[in-house]
């Protein structure tokens, strides 16, 4: 048994960096050295003490990873140390009827990593390895710790059955919303993202996006004229607010898709007869599949998704509940990475 670091959720707002004990991997398990642990809108609800009720402190959060490999347990064959892997946190009892069904990444007795279970916010995390997905070596790690982020994307616009020349709008601009437009652009889809803050649209421009401003523009009007007044093929409402469900009700034109992604924390009021009227069909889409991991994986390697402008900010791990605080001020913020620990460890262990 070795003691390590890592960062505990222990009541609403607070979060310790103390001692954690690990385990050799057991059979089936590797034991990782997470480099890089993204911050995301649900360890912040876990955060707020919103998720109490089913997280069990002291908690060890975080899912957007990257690290490398430092050991392997028994009956591991296809991996060895040194490794550079991201994991998809899902694990899932394949007896259940969505999992006999085919949609095991929607279990209904899911253990979400990270959340249900001790995530990568520590300096070693043992996990099964049939969660690790490969990283090219060429991918710098801190970008690579949104690999996952980017697979939610990936499936929401599969989920969305965005096509080539489909006008999407995206509602929402944060890093989600921003890497929904991307792998939607890289579809072959014309894209336009509706957000209010003004660093988030400039974020977005400076990818080649271009924006509406809700607080001062007429977000539907832009769609009729923008559309030639046909409506948008397809809406994503990525905000979580009320004001962003009606939004993307009102951009879409006859037989539009909303997809929808944001996690609502309240029954919203929706305009039922806008879908009977256009025939309009509501998707949800949650989490991801290894499929969907392993083309965020390339679209994040080859650029198509430019992690490294997403990247506001990188903070040691002792300076996690710092970053969280960061986070949750809002302001000139996009994504927030923690630092393990070295982008080599575990290379040559």
């Amino acid at each position: 048994m070795t003691t390590t670091l890592a960062v505990h959720y222990t009541a609403a707002r607070t979060l310790r960096t103390g001692p954690a004990s690990n385990e050799p991997p057991g059979p089936g398990e590797v034991e990782l050295a997470p480099a890089y642990v993204g911050i995301c809108g649900t360890d912040l609800h876990i955060f707020h003490g919103d998720m109490d009720a089913r997280v069990a402190t002291p908690a060890v959060l975080g899912h957007e990873m990257s690290g490398r490999i430092v050991r392997v347990g028994p009956g591991v064959d296809s991996w060895q140390p040194g490794d550079a892997v991201t994991v998809m946190p899902l694990r899932w009892d394949g007896t259940c009827p969505a999992c006999l069904a085919g949609h095991s990444h929607i279990c209904q007795n899911l253990d979400f990593i990270g959340i249900d279970s001790p995530g990568a916010m520590q300096q070693r995390w043992t996990v099964p390895a049939s969660t690790l997905v490969r990283l090219p070596e060429s991918l710098a790690l801190d970008r690579a710790a949104l690999v996952e982020p980017t697979a939610v994307a990936v499936h929401d616009v599969g989920r969305a059955a965005v096509r080539p020349g489909e006008r999407v709008v995206v509602v929402g601009g944060g890093p989600v919303g921003i890497l929904i437009a991307l792998v939607a652009r890289s579809r072959g889809a014309e894209v336009r993202v509706v957000e209010l803050s003004d660093y988030r649209r400039s974020l977005a421009e400076e990818m080649g996006l271009p924006t509406w401003n809700p607080a001062k523009e007429d977000v539907t009007a832009l769609a009729q004229k923008w559309t030639d007044g046909a409506g948008a093929d397809v809406a994503f409402e990525v905000s979580g607010a009320a004001a962003g469900v009606e939004t993307a009700v009102e951009v879409l034109g006859v037989r539009g898709r909303l997809c929808l992604v944001a996690i609502h924390p309240r029954p919203r009021e929706v305009n039922l007869h806008r879908f009977f009227w256009r025939e309009l069909t509501l998707v949800g889409a949650r989490l991801y599949d290894r499929a969907d991991f392993e083309k965020a994986v390339e679209l994040v390697a080859d650029g198509t998704v430019p992690a490294h402008l997403l990247i506001s900010k990188v903070v040691p791990l002792a300076e996690a509940p710092s970053a969280f605080e960061t986070l949750e001020a809002g302001g000139d913020v996009m994504k927030v990475l923690v630092k393990c620990g070295d982008d080599t460890e575990g290379a040559s262990a």
